[in-house]
């Protein structure tokens, strides 16, 4: 899945196709995406200015003159820059075409990507009860250490509860704690503030690198050029089970958490 560095790669991406520039059409090839494509928003949104290219957790924000859509990039889908008569692939669902006659194309192989349309964003049932950005000065130690008091879920299952803080998906979850020394399945109210600082400066390093390099390979993800990310060649413990740890030689291990593989350094983190 798309996670926050590659939604905000896709953003920075497409702000130089769409700065001030006016939608010419939606076409809309299949509207059955993860809930469907409203069936007047091609004539809503028709003739619209595109304000800015914004983005709150994973969703990308397209902000114009008279709302919001919000675009979701789902399990496995990319939203590219084409030439607005380029030949569509299997699964290109909708175009959105600009006056300049560039399209801005989506294409979701599993059809769990949405675009949606909002008078107010902040305020839409999806957006509005997300935690702090973590890059942001809200997300900092006084807070993780002030929300994690008295909580026994393990911390790797606090960072990805959106609700504490948006983001922070599976990979980046596992490479923040290598980064915090901290093990995945320690109780967050055992934190103390010393740990929650160092642990909210991994989480900003991980995601800050990923984002520089363009995002993590997954089997799908393509950047708004078409082009993979490249920020799995330097994970430290994600997918590494059995590998040396490149800090210090320990064989790195894995369990399980919700579902969800979690690799860990039983030396560097505690």
């Amino acid at each position: 899945m798309p996670e926050l560095p590659e939604v905000e790669t896709t953003r920075r991406g497409l702000t130089p196709h769409v700065r001030r520039r006016r939608i010419a059409a939606l076409q809309v090839y299949e509207r059955r995406l993860r809930w469907p494509i409203a069936r007047d928003l091609p004539r809503k949104v028709a003739g619209e200015r595109i304000v800015r290219v914004g983005r709150r957790g994973k969703y990308l924000l397209l902000e114009l003159e008279s709302g919001t859509l919000l675009l979701h990039l789902g399990m496995s889908g990319n939203l590219r820059a084409v030439a607005g008569d380029a030949a569509r692939l299997p699964h290109d669902h909708f175009d959105l075409v600009l006056d300049s006659g560039t399209a801005l194309r989506f294409n979701d192989p599993r059809r769990f990507g949405s675009l949606l349309y909002s008078g107010d964003p902040q305020r839409h049932p999806l957006l509005a009860h997300l935690g702090p950005e973590p890059l942001s000065a809200a997300f900092n130690a006084d807070y993780l250490f002030r929300i994690s008091r008295g909580r026994r879920v393990a911390i790797k299952q606090l960072l990805m509860n959106s609700r504490v803080v948006v983001g922070v998906g599976n990979i980046y979850a596992s490479e923040a704690l290598f980064r915090g020394r901290l093990r995945p399945r320690r109780r967050a109210g055992t934190l103390s503030r010393a740990e929650c600082a160092q642990l909210v400066r991994g989480v900003r390093a991980v995601l800050r690198q990923a984002i520089r390099a363009g995002g993590t390979t997954l089997r799908d993800y393509l950047d708004t050029d078409g082009m993979p990310g490249y920020f799995r060649q330097r994970l430290y413990v994600y997918e590494r089970a059995g590998k040396p740890c490149r800090r210090c030689g320990t064989p790195v291990r894995a369990l399980v958490q919700g579902q969800r593989s979690s690799y860990y350094c039983p030396s560097c983190q505690k």
